[in-house]
């Protein structure tokens, strides 16, 4: 299990692991419409993207770069791994990868702590005010394993009409208090 969600993670993060300098077109994972030939020069490689290919690059090597280093290093670790397996095992990955929900699979860019629990806390993350979307990814990454757990449930047990409101209030928190406020709120 753990070398697939390393290979969810990679997926939905290439190409910025793969090339930080160069801004590269992401490779398909389903059938590709037919390209023109590939530019040798970076420029004219990023010039020849659709819009929205060039949007997605650009998300994704946000994405990579709000990463913390220590999850940037994983993975490149899982991109080596990824690299050494057989092409069939490598496009099964991809294949599997591709059948993942959307959101499931952007959740996947979060990194692989957060992306592995993406599931459980996209009811409550997956529509963001964009002023809440900083606070609340350093909230995230300042939560243990425990109450990662207990904000999915409750995120999952908050009805739609709840979410902002429940969002709001967790982000007023202070850090020493989280654990205490996530205990009370799934006491309720």
């Amino acid at each position: 299990m753990r070398k697939i969600e390393g290979a969810w993670l990679l997926l939905a993060l290439l190409p910025a692991a793969v090339s930080l300098a160069t801004p590269v077109a992401p490779r398909p994972l389903v059938e590709p419409p037919p390209r023109a030939p590939q530019a040798t020069d970076p420029q004219a490689r990023w010039a020849a993207l659709a819009p929205a290919q060039q949007r997605e690059v650009r998300a994704r090597y946000a994405a990579w770069r709000a990463l913390p280093e220590s999850e940037r290093q994983r993975v490149r670790m899982t991109a080596a791994e990824l690299a050494a397996l057989p092409a069939a095992e490598r496009d099964a990955l991809r294949g599997r990868f591709a059948g993942l929900d959307r959101l499931h699979r952007d959740g996947w860019q979060l990194g692989p702590r957060l992306g592995a629990l993406y599931p459980k806390l996209q009811p409550l993350l997956g529509y963001l005010p964009e002023p809440q979307r900083a606070p609340m990814l350093a909230l995230l990454r300042e939560l243990d394993a425990a109450q990662l757990a207990q904000l999915g449930l409750l995120s999952q047990r908050t009805p739609p009409q709840a979410r902002d409101a429940l969002r709001e209030e967790l982000l007023a928190v202070p850090a020493a208090g989280r654990a205490e406020w996530l205990r009370r709120k799934l006491d309720k």
